[in-house]
């Protein structure tokens, strides 16, 4: 079992379908809490509340989290180990304009964050996004430079914690 990108719980499969998968039985039954977002993610509540509160999500309707907006929670965590907060939000809004109106988007959080998962796992940002639908010229491109960027560092925060993780075995010196 290995753990999808951003979150801190394991799923069966970390393939694209097993993603898939893991996201249509989490809103099988609806949005979720923020407590039930917090513990996907291995965060405390206060910090997704104050992404909230930055204006790097959408609110949640009727104290629920939309797919999209966990979505968009999962790439920040992704991320967050290797670039700051402001560089994040300028790489997601690159290709989503305003981050806290979905109505600018040219990409859906869940799609964005299906694309990396798909990327992550050895397909080129092109394959991940043949699917994709170009809501006005360049979009495409502007998606597939955000992938390559968010990939180089999610590989990044995946070293770092193999290198901290190393660096912690080691015996202590005299």
């Amino acid at each position: 079992m290995q753990r999808l990108p951003g979150a801190a719980v394991c799923a069966a499969d970390d393939t694209p379908a097993g993603a898939e998968t893991f996201f249509a039985s989490l809103f099988a039954a609806g949005g979720l809490t923020l407590s039930q977002a917090a513990n996907i993610m291995g965060l405390e509540s206060h910090v997704i509340q104050n992404w909230v509160a930055r204006g790097f999500l959408t609110p949640p309707v009727k104290k629920r989290y939309s797919r999209d907006q966990l979505s968009r929670l999962l790439l920040i965590n992704t991320l967050r180990p290797v670039l700051p907060l402001d560089a994040i939000c300028r790489l997601i809004g690159y290709v989503n304009g305003v981050l806290d109106d979905s109505d600018d988007d040219t990409v859906e959080d869940s799609a964005l964050y299906m694309y990396l998962v798909r990327v992550m796992h050895g397909q080129s940002a092109a394959e991940a996004t043949e699917d994709y639908v170009e809501p006005f010229p360049g979009a495409g491109e502007r998606l597939r430079r955000v992938l390559e960027i968010m990939l180089t560092a999610a590989r990044a925060g995946q070293y770092k914690a193999q290198a901290e993780k190393m660096i912690s075995a080691l015996p202590e010196t005299i």
